[in-house]
């Protein structure tokens, strides 16, 4: 974990923390910390090569939701965790966290609506109504209360659940991307680096058919500190998944195509429920979000706690697993 070079990228890529203008302080935001020895070493830690499996003891099942079903897998015992991906990703991005936290945490992992091994309905993008999904999965498994880890699309539906279901998030941890319609949402909107938030339509998906592998070698360059850390198997197992059909087109039109209304949505649930009160930790990849994700979440929730990953952009999973287990797991464990 580095709080240095947070807007310093020697690749010659612009941080989209540059897109992001920051107060000069924010109260309530705490800066994590851990040795300078701890983070060498976690830093030169090699990536992981290729999609690990699930471990045996996990299983998996479609489970119904509104309109369809979400493909979630469940292992270990203890307190709950939830964890979410976003785009260009599926649930089996969090592999390396899950093993680790199986050993004393109930561990559930939903690939997203439309997404991965989910069904693909044509409705239900917005991210509320991902949210009372997910409350429906948590239902069935008879599991009241979690704590979330969310990375990316996925930190969208985290906040929507965690706002509309306070008394059933302990914890909340958000990964490199802010929220739409909070905080500084409409600078992030002006980044040209995502433009592909309005690349959608019947032609779109034309263009994209076949072509899946080359579209998200595009998110996994330009959003990486080093492409090299996303390696050929994970592209082609993710290049596999979105390549199904209609998984581009409930990308763009559906998680993506929402977020005009998630703004929305997200506004009210601030205005009348508040600031979020439970502890969270925001991370960013010091080569995209930097602690500078910590000020955009703090205009939703009142305890954040801001740490940034070092030699990493987007992919912090993928980029640097071990430095994100170490820093997610001594967040919940403490």
């Amino acid at each position: 974990m580095n709080t240095r070079s947070i807007n310093s990228d020697t690749s010659g890529r612009k941080p989209i923390s540059k897109y992001l203008s920051a107060p000069t302080a924010l109260a309530g935001i705490r800066r994590a910390a851990v040795s300078l020895s701890a983070a060498a070493f976690l830093a030169t830690t090699p990536a992981q090569a290729g999609v690990k499996p699930w471990p045996a003891t996990f299983h998996a099942e479609q489970m119904p939701v509104s309109d369809g079903t979400q493909y979630v897998r469940v292992g270990g015992t203890g307190p709950a965790v939830v964890l979410l991906h976003g785009f260009g990703d599926t649930g089996d991005m969090w592999v390396p966290l899950a093993e680790v936290l199986m050993k004393d945490h109930t561990v559930i992992v939903p690939d997203l609506r439309g997404v991965g091994l989910s069904s693909h309905p044509e409705g239900g993008y917005r991210k509320v109504a991902q949210a009372r999904d997910l409350a429906a999965i948590l239902d069935r498994l008879a599991i009241k209360s979690a704590v979330l880890v969310t990375h990316d699309i996925g930190n969208m539906v985290g906040y929507a659940f965690a706002a509309q279901y306070p008394s059933r998030t302990s914890k909340w941890v958000v990964m490199d991307a802010p929220l739409p319609g909070i905080g500084h949402w409409d600078d992030q909107l002006k980044n040209p680096k995502v433009w592909h938030f309005n690349f959608r339509g019947p032609d779109v998906e034309r263009l994209v058919a076949g072509r899946e592998r080359i579209l998200l070698d595009r998110f996994y360059n330009e959003l990486s500190a080093n492409p090299a850390r996303i390696d050929e198997e994970t592209r082609n197992h993710y290049a596999a998944l979105y390549a199904r059909p209609h998984a581009i087109h409930n990308a763009f039109s559906g998680q993506f195509a929402a977020f005009a209304d998630d703004a929305v949505d997200n506004q009210k649930l601030l205005a009348e429920k508040g600031k979020l009160t439970i502890p969270v930790l925001a991370i960013g990849g010091d080569h995209s979000y930097g602690t500078s994700l910590a000020t955009e979440i703090a205009f939703a929730a009142s305890r954040v706690r801001a740490a940034a990953i070092k030699n990493s952009g987007h992919w912090i999973m993928e980029e640097q697993p071990a430095q994100a287990v170490a820093l997610i797991t001594s967040f919940i464990r403490n």
